[in-house]
């Protein structure tokens, strides 16, 4: 994170008076204009502000960091004004990769502030683009769940006395289900061009008009991921309805809603189209009934229910 704060310290009072969300933050630096014996040792004072500094940081998990070759970071012109130290790097905590920067006095050229250097030492990712997957409904779905239940079957399970041969029936069931997989399963790149619901079927259709060229092929291979599409949502629904017992997660909440067909309100032959002719309405209304007489033998009219226990 790179920070410039002012002479008024701006920045830092932002930082201070607001919660900021920054999660594993790994460098801070920049110019921060202040001028603490902290960090220049031929700077006689202290300031308030660097204690500040030194909290926020802090609340990032970051340290100050000790320069390789402590100088100026500031260089000045002006004929009786001493160089300064105010540009600062701050870095991760513990980490024993990022301990220390160098300041490059020689590299400031026409700038009065000269550049700070740390190295960031970058780790090669091994990132997979395929995996094993046994597809589902498939023929090597079914052999994978043959042999495994062949396989159990197969387990001797009668003498399991101690918890040592307890663990060894269990590594057992783990080493038959490995074994099943790997030899079922098949490699599949990953990409966004992933379907679920694609099957065998849909392998053989394409390859056919892939061999043929043939448009009678083509309008299978359609037809083909047509029906198949169609049975894997109908699957989904039934799976949303009957496990999840949702079905309003099935309607399309995205799709402008019609509106129902309503009435306006009239009074006194006016249609009250708006709300303050329709606060008009309901005031001068409930001042007619205020004093108004009830009759409240209509209540007698309503049958008696028994009450339920």
């Amino acid at each position: 994170m790179n920070v410039y704060s002012d002479s008024s310290y701006s920045a830092l009072k932002y930082l201070k008076d607001t919660e900021v969300n920054i999660d594993n933050i790994l460098i801070m630096t920049g110019d921060f204009n202040i001028r603490d014996s902290l960090w220049n040792l031929s700077f006689p004072f202290h300031s308030s502000i660097s204690d500040d500094l030194i909290i926020i940081a802090d609340s990032f998990n970051l340290t100050l960091s000790t320069p390789t070759n402590p100088c100026p970071t500031r260089y000045l012109d002006t004929a009786g004004e001493a160089n300064s130290v105010i540009d600062l790097m701050f870095l991760h905590y513990g980490s024993s990769k990022l301990n220390h920067h160098s300041i490059l006095p020689e590299s400031h050229l026409s700038s009065d502030h000269a550049p700070l250097s740390i190295n960031i030492p970058i780790y090669k990712e091994v990132i997979c683009t395929s995996k094993l997957l046994i597809p589902p409904k498939s023929n090597q779905e079914t052999a994978f769940i043959e042999e495994i239940i062949l396989n159990f079957k197969n387990l001797d399970t009668f003498d399991i006395g101690d918890t040592e041969k307890l663990e060894h029936i269990v590594n057992q069931l783990g080493a038959i289900i490995d074994q099943a997989w790997t030899k079922n399963a098949k490699k599949s790149k990953i990409s966004k061009h992933c379907k679920q619901w694609w099957t065998e079927k849909c392998c053989h259709s394409l390859n056919n008009y892939r061999m043929t060229r043939s448009l009678n092929n083509w309008k299978s291979f359609k037809k083909v991921v047509k029906n198949i599409k169609r049975s894997f949502f109908d699957a989904k629904i039934q799976e949303v309805t009957n496990k999840s017992c949702s079905p309003w997660e099935l309607m399309n909440w995205i799709s402008r809603c019609k509106l129902s067909a309503i009435e306006a309100i009239k009074h006194n032959d006016h249609l009250c189209l708006f709300p303050e002719s329709i606060w008009d309405t309901l005031h001068s209304t409930f001042n007619t009934a205020l004093n108004c007489q009830i009759d409240l033998n209509i209540l007698s009219k309503i049958e008696h229910k028994t009450t339920l226990r």
